[in-house]
């Protein structure tokens, strides 16, 4: 049983970690979060801790951003896109359950306020922003290192909240060159 509540999107996605793993959930019931879910969400993080698993697209992002500005100190799990796709449809409730499990194995900690450990200049010299592969270049370091896919600002400021290391940064940029990115 996973101590943390996991916030979910719908009811569906909690069809989907159940399948995965023993874990209770909140669902948001999309985008429009209510006050009444804040707070349920805030007393879950209170009690038991809480992760954010949003689907990996906009209104997911937008979801998460909201959570995570309301209710502080809650942890984050990625899927990649790739993985919660089927036909064209994306969430998490088309995550596979060893997707869904391997995402919750590297659930990340925010450290507000934290300084970043990888700086702007370095997300440019590694090719991550003003590059003709940015965008690829970061939707693959964003699934390694299991931070989700993001803009180059909002990478940045994930490297420093998530306090991805200077060696996890580089371990995850080799792989990239690996695979010819």
């Amino acid at each position: 049983m996973i101590k943390e509540v996991i916030v979910v999107e719908g009811r569906d996605d909690t069809v989907a970690i159940r399948r995965a793993v023993e874990a209770d959930t909140i669902e948001t019931g999309g985008s429009a979060i209510n006050k009444m879910t804040l707070r349920k969400i805030a007393l879950a993080q209170e009690r038991r801790g809480v992760i954010i698993l949003t689907d990996p697209d906009h209104a997911g992002e937008r979801i998460r951003k909201i959570i995570a500005s309301k209710v502080p100190g809650c942890k984050q799990a990625f899927i990649p896109e790739a993985e919660a796709t089927r036909k064209g449809d994306i969430g998490v409730e088309n995550a596979s359950p060893e997707a869904i499990r391997h995402a919750l194995a590297r659930v990340h900690t925010t450290v507000e306020g934290a300084d970043p450990l990888i700086e702007w200049a370095d997300l440019i010299d590694a090719g991550l922003i003003t590059h003709p592969n940015a965008a690829a270049r970061r939707m693959a370091l964003g699934n390694i290192l299991g931070i989700g896919y993001c803009n180059g600002k909002q990478l940045h400021k994930r490297l420093a909240v998530f306090q991805i290391s200077r060696e996890e940064f580089a371990s995850a940029l080799a792989q990239i060159e690996s695979e010819g990115l």
